[in-house]
């Protein structure tokens, strides 16, 4: 099957209700995702991030401009090591979207977890927790915050290797 493999890259590190949240971009085009849509889709992170808990207050996201309209993807690191996950989706009706508007983004009812490109990026994040804040004599936020996917394509571990 041919199925085109997206560009993922980092969008910025924001401080949001207490939590360092690394963004993440993917969109098969590799263009830049709409400004209104990126403001419509953080409107939502504040509410979509976990508790505070004691872990060290971090998490990322993933925002994917697909055919199919906008997936938003919260993870929060929970428990010290377990992810925590609240999704949105806009513009995809298939997946529960009110209608086809990509800005008009609902709290993803099925029990999804991300799609193969989403998840290169959750892969890359669990090794980064791992290293800075888990290995470590002290967990170290500033080293997790800065180790960030680089720019390329996204989706199964040797898709890397053809950018």
């Amino acid at each position: 099957m041919d199925y085109p493999t997206p560009t993922v890259w980092h969008a910025g590190t924001d401080l949001i209700n207490d939590h360092h949240v690394k963004r993440y971009h993917i969109a098969r085009d590799g263009k830049p995702i709409e400004p209104e849509l990126e403001a419509a889709a953080y409107a939502m992170v504040p509410d979509m991030l976990a508790p505070l808990d004691g872990t060290p207050p971090a998490a990322f996201t993933v925002l994917f401009r697909t055919r199919t309209g906008l997936h938003l993807n919260v993870y929060s690191w929970y428990w010290d090591n377990v992810l925590y996950g609240k999704f949105a989706v806009g513009g995809a009706p298939i997946l529960g979207s009110p209608d086809e508007d990509p800005g008009h983004l609902v709290p993803l009812e099925l029990q999804l977890i991300g799609c193969v490109y989403e998840l290169d990026v959750v892969v890359h994040e669990r090794s980064a927790w791992i290293r800075h804040m888990l290995m470590t004599q002290a967990p170290d936020m500033d080293a997790y915050l800065g180790d960030v996917l680089p720019t390329g394509l996204a989706g199964l571990p040797d898709t890397r290797q053809l950018s």
